[in-house]
């Protein structure tokens, strides 16, 4: 029986897949557990509707991102921070510190996780923080920590 997965079952498809199961397994588990539809022309005709709709929005998002990273890429994002001799912040600079000031000043919102800071920032002077905005699609931020 040729069934369409509508979740990941493990060891016999993901989801959209359309694959051939054995009647039992597909009447007594997948399709009463729901994991699964008859593959119908009817229901392979609203899968492939869903497929173009899921490029559709990947795209769209892509070009987001790429849009994103093009407006990241033209500013400097200022901090001020206390500091001692040698450059030395008495604190450190967090991804939350850097996103929130980005939001405010430039009104663009990234997620701080999306920072790849491997440590806070401890001195003075640029740092290039690299942000993923998406998985094609990385940005460089640069920040300049100034002394308050």
């Amino acid at each position: 029986m040729k069934v369409i997965f509508l979740e990941d079952v493990k060891g016999q498809g993901k989801k959209g897949d359309v694959k051939d199961v054995p009647v039992g397994y597909a009447r007594n588990y997948l399709l009463k557990n729901k994991l699964a539809v008859e593959a119908t022309p009817g229901n392979l005709s609203k899968l492939k509707g869903q497929q173009k709709r899921a490029e559709k929005d990947a795209a769209e998002e892509l070009e987001e991102a790429k849009e994103t990273k093009r407006k990241v890429e033209e500013i400097t994002v200022e901090m001020t921070a206390k500091s001692g001799e040698g450059g030395r912040l008495f604190g450190s600079i967090t991804t939350k510190q850097i996103a929130d000031e980005l939001a405010k000043k430039d009104g663009i919102k990234v997620d701080r996780r999306r920072m790849e800071l491997p440590d806070p920032i401890r001195s003075l002077g640029y740092t290039n923080v690299p942000i993923k905005l998406h998985a094609e699609v990385t940005a460089t931020l640069k920040v300049h920590v100034i002394e308050a």
